[in-house]
């Protein structure tokens, strides 16, 4: 397949993934930023919106743009704005853009629904936000990128297109696998005694399950309260979690040696590496060896693997835009 198709299907899938992800992320900071404790007091308030922010490294070019961080600036930096070319915006117009470039890679289906989402999304602005409701239109995101999810899977063939396009989704996945886990945790400027932490703290972990639509994945799964091990077990772990970080480095794996050749042997040798280390993991020595060390370190993994898959196969054609920011997690 030639370099610039590979590519195009690639991003194309990567970034119907990031528009996804990023609406889950909203979800769970406007979840969080909802809470009880929250209502009366504008830092603490505004403090979900920053962390969100900071799971993408996007905190500083937010600030510099609005002047300051807060629902309205970083809903317009995240969703509507066309120059923050990870906006949800930005990446519909952009897989719907590699789409048009590559129509006679993919299905008929697969550009409809593509351009029906962009179009959608072309009219949206803050006075239909407001009328329509946040909520409601995450969700419509999520479902449009289930729908094309839905429209590949049943129409495309099991060819390279194919695979390249599953190389996107899994890791563009598994990068937000472990981002959505920074936006969570101890905030200690909430909730001084123990009771109410742990409340707060049930609150925020139920939020972000019920943002990955995995609440009921996680009841039928731990069964036990809800807490920032369990979810964490589940976020990373879990095989039948099909956004866990072992599914989506499983699949890399699977789907890399489906594309094995000589020229790429160091892509497939990379993933499989990282599913092993994933796949033979415990929650607990996780959490012993410190669990923000541990993610830094699955974050950098993602990264080379994803500069390896472009190197092997995309090198030759020029790339739409880079990946997320690398940052400390």
């Amino acid at each position: 397949m030639l370099c610039r198709t590979a590519n195009d299907l690639y991003w194309a899938s990567r970034h119907i993934e990031r528009a996804e992800n990023t609406a889950r992320l909203l979800d769970v900071t406007s979840r969080i930023a909802m809470l009880p404790e929250r209502l009366d007091r504008g830092k603490a308030q505004a403090a979900p919106w920053r962390r969100a922010l900071d799971a993408l490294g996007a905190a500083d070019t937010c600030l510099a743009r609005y002047g300051h961080i807060g629902p309205d600036s970083v809903l317009d930096h995240l969703l509507l704005s066309p120059e923050n070319p990870s906006s949800i915006y930005s990446c519909l117009r952009a897989a719907r853009e590699a789409a048009r470039a590559q129509r006679v890679a993919i299905t008929s289906e697969m550009y409809e629904d593509l351009n029906t989402s962009w179009l959608e999304m072309r009219d949206l602005d803050a006075a239909r936000i407001e009328r329509d409701g946040l909520s409601s239109l995450l969700e419509r995101v999520k479902s449009r990128s289930a729908s094309f999810r839905g429209v590949t899977i049943g129409t495309l063939g099991r060819g390279e297109g194919y695979h390249f396009m599953q190389l996107g989704v899994f890791i563009e996945r598994a990068d937000w696998s472990i981002r959505l886990l920074d936006v969570v945790g101890s905030d200690a400027e909430l909730a001084d005694d123990g009771e109410a932490r742990d409340t707060t703290e049930y609150f925020q972990w139920s939020a972000l399950l019920q943002s990955l639509s995995a609440f009921e994945t996680y009841r039928r799964s731990q069964r036990q309260t809800v807490s920032p091990v369990g979810v964490a077990e589940l976020m990373l772990l879990h095989a039948a979690n099909p956004r866990s970080l072992r599914t989506c480095a499983h699949q890399l794996y699977r789907v890399l040696r489906a594309l094995e050749s000589d020229e790429n042997a160091d892509a497939v040798r990379q993933s499989g590496a990282f599913s092993a280390r994933i796949q033979y993991a415990r929650i607990d020595e996780i959490f012993a060896e410190g669990l923000e060390h541990w993610l830094q370190d699955a974050m950098s993994r993602v990264v080379r693997l994803g500069q390896a898959v472009h190197r092997h196969f995309m090198a030759a054609s020029d790339g739409p835009m880079p990946a997320l920011s690398q940052r400390s997690v």
